[in-house]
């Protein structure tokens, strides 16, 4: 398989079909990662939301109602730093990937 290089889209070139279609795959796989990414913040921040509203809730002071709360918080940590570390380790590969190979270079 050849190796793609990104260059700057508002160039015109011209490009083969087959270095235009791993382009453009390339491009709906980094942007489906920035989508998961933002739904991880999307979950995190309604667990947040969730958390913090259960704790101020002053008529119904139960202690399960408060672990549920802090639990809410604590899940939201969660979400985030997996939604963090999955969107790096992606976008490591997809730059690994678009690197050129060595032997090209030497060649």
């Amino acid at each position: 398989m050849r190796r793609v290089k990104l260059h700057n889209p508002f160039k015109t070139r011209i490009i083969d079909e087959k270095l235009i279609r791993e382009h453009l795959a390339l491009e709906r796989t980094k942007l489906a990662n920035e989508r998961t990414l933002l739904s991880y913040v999307r979950a995190s921040l309604y667990l947040l939301i969730g958390g913090l509203a259960l704790l101020q809730v002053k008529e119904y002071q139960g202690i399960s109602i408060i672990w549920v709360g802090y639990l809410a918080l604590i899940i939201c940590v969660i979400f985030l730093v997996i939604g963090i570390s999955r969107y790096i380790a992606l976008e490591r590969k997809l730059n690994r990937l678009l690197q050129p190979d060595r032997e090209e270079q030497t060649n």
